[in-house]
């Protein structure tokens, strides 16, 4: 337990001895995990929002709630008998209620009091030329009890491709700050190594292992790491939380993105990994120059 009080009463010295050098790394860690993990958060919304266009989908057709079960079957049959059509996916209110489920699975009270007949039915239409996608919209828009159809056209397709760009941007930016980062905490463990060489020197005359000497100083990195991490997982939910404002209510083709709590978390802990394998890694080369191996 004195070793254990000893490692926090260094650390917590170390921080604060380098007061401004460790803002500086907390605040580069954070700023630059958080553009890796808001790519990321809009990639995953991206990937949800054009998972059925991916696979020859052009466009989707909404029928009315309360549609008619004729209607429902005059459209199914007409797209069955349609030229132009090369395949098409009926979704009845039960395989609607199922898809809800999942991309709802973190909003259980909304779930709960939803019921499968209150989703519409609607048929996913690939057909055998993309260029037919626009005729085969129209013809389906006025006929009885269709609600909307959504075509993805080339909005999808440049959006995809956008969004590789964006995301390569953003993480070659995200890497160079965090290589920033890096430097920021070597410097800091190599300045307050400096800074208490001649009580290291003691300490090893009178036997201190290298680990003992080294473990708060990589507290030291792991604690600058951590909280910049911390920082960036609360700015990335934020950014959840406005990507799904910004969602909500949608009835154009964005009415298929979607953000997930599930997506959040999940990417918010690849954050605090990263961020803590940070702190340690420029801690263990900061303290090369002045330890042995």
């Amino acid at each position: 337990m004195s070793r254990l009080a000893y490692f926090v009463r260094e650390t917590l010295i170390s921080l604060r001895r380098n007061l401004l050098m460790t803002i500086a790394g907390i605040i580069t860690v954070a700023i630059s995990l958080f553009l890796f993990g808001g790519i990321l958060l809009v990639s995953a919304t991206v990937d949800h929002g054009t998972q059925q266009w991916k696979h020859g989908i052009e466009l989707e057709i909404f029928m009315k709630v309360d549609a008619s079960g004729t209607n429902v079957t005059r459209v199914q049959g007409e797209l069955a008998n349609d030229p132009s059509v090369k395949s098409y996916q009926h979704l009845t209110k039960a395989d609607a209620y199922a898809l809800f489920k999942k991309d709802f699975s973190d909003q259980p009270a909304l779930v709960e009091s939803t019921k499968p007949s209150d989703l519409p039915e609607s048929f996913r239409v690939a057909p055998k030329r993309a260029e037919d996608t626009e005729i085969l919209a129209k013809s389906y828009t006025d006929q009885p009890d269709v609600d909307t159809v959504i075509t993805a056209a080339q909005q999808i397709k440049r959006l995809l491709t956008a969004t590789r760009w964006i995301r390569l941007a953003f993480i070659s930016m995200a890497s160079v700050l965090l290589a920033s980062s890096l430097f920021l905490i070597v410097n800091t463990i190599r300045l307050a190594t400096f800074a208490r060489r001649r009580e290291i020197e003691v300490m090893k005359l009178v036997g201190a292992s290298n680990w003992f000497v080294r473990v708060p100083f990589m507290a030291e990195g792991l604690v600058q790491g951590a909280i910049g991490a911390g920082f960036a997982f609360g700015l990335v939910w934020a950014l959840k939380i406005i990507i799904s404002n910004l969602l909500r209510d949608q009835h154009t083709l964005l009415s298929t993105f979607r953000v997930t709590s599930a997506d959040a978390f999940g990417i918010g802990l690849v954050i605090l990994a990263i961020g803590a394998g940070i702190g340690v890694v420029g801690s263990v080369v900061g303290l090369r120059r002045f330890l042995e191996a």
